[in-house]
């Protein structure tokens, strides 16, 4: 029975499915500790390599059923369990002569950017992880495969519809880089400030709404020896960069975010961007602890479920990250960014919603058209069921979830998405379009939350990074409207 203001697991997987992420063409994300990652190389206008389908519908891009497929996964949050025990175990039904190579690793970029260069690259990646490769650059030097036959190849499980209608419409907005379909996000996730739900039930504390509630629970917690807030300075800092950016945008709305995306002059300068950096810099100065810039993700990520802090600013696939090491006593939740100024843009319970967890083809692979099938196998309702059923994580494939068991924290990020509507906070695309612009990012969070600099002298910083990209002809100029 569902109890008033609860939601149905079918409810669920209806309202991601159906969910227009609301941000449009930018509501994407690179989640399970994901980066746009490393890349080199000038930018240049290589084309995509393009595959045509045939028109056998049950072999829509002419795989040669003998020819063997090399799989990269990157072993993060979700393992690789799912690709090594799953998908590849699909795709050797279908060609059970092919050989498949499996390579798990959290160095994507460092080990994978040298084969890409040398031409011989695997045939399918997951560019995942604080070292994933730069897409853009990637895509600019004709390295990535065109994703269009397989969104327009027939469905697995329904020939008479094409891939592209079996998704989220996110999916597609997000599959373009530098022009062309070449990334394929597979997972559904949200960003927002993330808590003990149990301890805060035990303690009788509410969720804060308004930026006076939430440091006046840090003084509350400080009382008791918690703090109130921290994030890791180490493989991860990205983690605070985007929550910086959420919260500008919660204050002036996501045109706060599409300005810095598109090179915008001083749109670091803007006073949504200054006062969000003021605010968490002042909660970094009064309730958190500079010991934790030494630590990386996993170990700030244990000090959580110590209850030593109380909100950590990340995305939904922590709950599975964390699993083996989650005591009974704690439950994921997620909590949005308390309302800021009392006039911000965007209302309180606004959130970051969207896909991410990337997929690629090597154009330059030994089996691209295997690459294609792989991928359409993921995203057959087995493929994407199965996924979720071991990383308890939704994929973007509609309806392939109903019916299996979610826990807690994906529940509560459900439910926030539904309280949040319309207003859902964009990503910030240039993650992904200026991994330069990013990676100083994640630099300079550190130090202006550490004290070393000012709020302002960051803006200020992070503005002068942005106008260097903006005229370095050698970078592909990327632009969004919404």
């Amino acid at each position: 029975m569902t109890h008033p203001g609860e939601i149905t697991r079918r409810q669920l997987i209806r309202r991601i499915g159906m969910t227009a992420f609301v941000a449009g063409p930018g509501a994407g994300l690179l989640s399970a500790c994901a980066t746009a990652g490393t890349g080199g190389g000038e930018a240049t206008t290589a084309p995509a390599t393009s595959l045509a389908a045939s028109a056998n519908p049950k072999n829509p891009f002419g795989v040669d059923a003998k020819k063997p497929l090399e799989v990269a996964i990157f072993s993060g949050a979700y393992g690789d369990a799912y690709a090594k025990d799953l998908h590849e175990q699909l795709y050797k039904k279908t060609f059970p002569e092919a050989a498949i190579t499996h390579t798990a690793t959290q160095e994507i970029g460092t080990q994978l950017r040298p084969r890409l260069v040398a031409g011989d690259p695997p045939d399918v990646i997951n560019n995942s992880g604080p070292k994933s490769m730069d897409l853009a650059a990637l895509a600019a030097e004709g390295h990535l495969a065109d994703l269009t036959p397989l969104f327009d190849a027939p469905s697995i499980d329904d020939p008479a519809k094409k891939v592209r209608d079996t998704v989220t419409p996110a999916v597609l907005t997000n599959a373009n880089v530098t022009g062309k379909d070449l990334v394929l996000n597979y997972t559904v996730s949200h960003r927002a400030l993330w808590y003990n739900a149990k301890l805060f039930a035990d303690k009788g504390w509410a969720v804060p709404t308004t930026w006076e509630q939430f440091t006046a629970l840090g003084e509350t917690a400080k009382g008791e020896g918690i703090l109130l807030f921290a994030y890791p300075g180490q493989k991860g800092p990205y983690y605070q960069l985007w929550n910086v950016l959420y919260t500008a945008a919660k204050i002036g709305g996501n045109q706060v975010i599409l300005d810095i995306d598109n090179l915008v002059d001083n749109a670091w300068n803007a006073e949504p961007m200054k006062r969000a950096v003021t605010v968490w810099a002042d909660v970094q100065a009064k309730y958190g602890d500079k010991a934790y810039f030494g630590l990386d993700h996993t170990q700030t990520q244990i000090k959580q479920l110590q209850n030593k802090l109380l909100f950590y600013p990340v995305g939904s696939w922590i709950e599975n990250e964390m699993a083996k090491d989650k005591p009974k006593d704690f439950e994921y939740a997620i909590a949005p960014i308390p309302e800021v100024t009392g006039s911000d843009q965007m209302p309180y319970g606004a959130i970051q919603v969207g896909v991410g967890e990337n997929f690629v083809v090597a154009a330059k692979g030994k089996n691209p058209q295997g690459g294609l099938e792989y991928l359409r196998i993921m995203l057959s309702k087995e493929g994407a069921r199965g996924f979720t059923e071991m990383t308890k994580n939704v994929t973007v494939v509609n309806g392939a979830a109903e019916g299996v068991d979610l826990p807690a924290g994906l529940m509560s990020a459900a439910r926030a998405q539904d309280k949040a509507g319309q207003n859902i906070i964009t990503e910030a695309r240039f993650e992904g379009w200026y991994k330069e612009l990013f990676d100083y990012g994640t630099e300079q969070i550190n130090v202006v939350m550490a004290g070393r600099i000012t709020p302002e002298e960051f803006c200020a910083n992070m503005q002068k990074k942005a106008d260097a990209v903006k005229k370095d002809e050698s970078v592909t100029k990327q632009t969004r409207s919404q």
